[in-house]
């Protein structure tokens, strides 16, 4: 229940993608889940949250009611259709009329704290707060400075424009929000955040949906046979994820392991997103050079049960991205019993004990890549003994947790800034 510090009724800003997407394609992802689920417990506790979006349809609805106590506004901020999220910040303008038009409607102080997601919500986030003498929380949940730092080849760097933005956000928020110990190392390097203004709180997973003890119900739901050896990768098709890594991957596989063609199975899941949509078949052409047509298996996005069950039908998960805020994918496969292969890349070294719940693997060399999964696939005591270990570390990011320890960071904003 809400105490008496706690605000009464939050903000959430998600200017660029909807809470109310389907995760996996688009600008749709982790992000979505996050602020959907936080919003969601939030209200469990008596703390009521107004979500403002962009609205990319005149057939949405203004307001749109996702669970008690947390309403969705959609917000016509420039045409409907034919947007790219780099096209927005000049959109934001008409962005943030809309979202201040809200808050007039009612009584003053409707409003006790902002909390906004990504940079261009930050951008709006630090005129709302301002406007109505209230503190601004942020989240980043990627960086334009780590990302051209890490870039995948063939991807865009974010521009100038993006890291001037962010850069502005973090000097006005009153506390940013990092989802791991290495995001909050970055926000302070990198853009010269205040040390005693940035908190960790780790995102949280849903782990009624993602449990584990399910393998043969999800293998029989999905048609999986029990012998084949499952390989999974889940979420966007865009450079940054980098699936291509685990098709290469696959690729060395079967060249050294010539007879596991009839059992290995390699499942994408997730739809093309971001810089992907610049040649949204290259994944496919890749796949029909490296002659993996019968290996290989295109899926499209799926809702999260049925994402539960492909996580709990695989042999293993692979996160090779070449940079990952949290890595919420890694977190929901081992709450369902996957042993995880990831990048050893920003969120991904606290969302994976390597050794203990999976493997993380330095570079993305598709032959070291081929190693890592290969002894997870090959080995069966190996992977029991990952699987029973990924499921223990992920029970330790549960939302009861995440929940309260964002309340806490926003009684502290609150106080600090009367």
């Amino acid at each position: 229940m809400r105490t008496p510090a706690d605000p009464r009724r939050i903000a959430m800003l998600s200017a660029h993608t909807s809470p109310l997407e389907q995760p996996g394609t688009g600008d749709a992802g982790g992000m979505n889940v996050y602020v959907l689920e936080l919003s969601r417990r939030l209200a469990e506790r008596d703390v009521a949250v107004e979500v403002f979006t962009r609205a990319t349809s005149r057939h949405q609805p203004p307001v749109v009611e996702a669970a008690p106590g947390v309403n969705v506004h959609h917000v016509p901020a420039g045409p409907f259709e034919g947007l790219t999220k780099d096209d927005l910040p000049s959109q934001l303008c008409g962005f943030v009329r809309d979202v201040l038009r809200v808050d007039a409607e009612h009584e003053p102080g409707w409003f006790d704290l902002v909390h906004s997601h990504y940079w261009l919500s930050g951008q709006v986030g630090t005129v709302a707060a301002e406007r109505w003498g209230v503190p601004l929380v942020h989240s980043m949940h990627t960086m334009g400075k780590v990302k051209n730092a890490r870039l995948a080849a063939g991807d865009r760097a974010e521009p100038a424009g993006r890291i001037a933005g962010e850069q502005e956000v973090v000097r006005l928020a009153d506390r940013l929000i990092a989802n791991t110990e290495e995001e909050r190392r970055e926000l302070i390097e990198l853009y010269d955040a205040r040390p005693s203004h940035v908190d960790v709180v780790h995102p949280g997973v849903d782990l009624e949906v993602f449990r584990d003890g399910r393998r043969d119900e999800a293998r029989s739901a999905l048609g999986v046979d029990p012998a084949t050896r499952l390989l999974l990768f889940a979420g966007r098709i865009q450079p940054l994820k980098a699936p291509d890594v685990l098709v290469r991957a696959a690729a060395r596989l079967l060249q050294r392991h010539p007879r596991e063609r009839a059992r290995l199975r390699v499942a994408i899941v997730g739809g093309a997103s971001g810089s992907g949509l610049d040649r949204p078949t290259a994944l496919a052409d890749l796949v029909h050079e490296l002659g993996l047509d019968d290996v290989v298996d295109f899926v499209p996005t799926v809702d999260q049960r049925r994402l539960a069950d492909w996580y709990a039908a695989a042999d293993a998960v692979c996160v090779p991205s070449y940079n990952e805020s949290f890595g919420l994918v890694a977190i929901e496969a081992q709450a369902c019993g996957a042993p995880v292969v990831a990048a050893r890349v920003g969120g991904l070294s606290t969302a994976v004990a390597d050794g203990v719940s999976g493997i993380l693997v330095d570079g993305h060399d598709p032959d070291d890549w081929a190693d890592a999964l290969w002894r997870v696939v090959s080995d069966p005591a190996l992977r029991e003994t990952l699987s029973v270990k990924a499921v223990a570390h992920a029970a330790s990011f549960g939302w009861d947790a995440t929940v309260e320890r964002t309340l806490q960071v926003y009684r502290e904003a609150r106080q600090e800034h009367r």
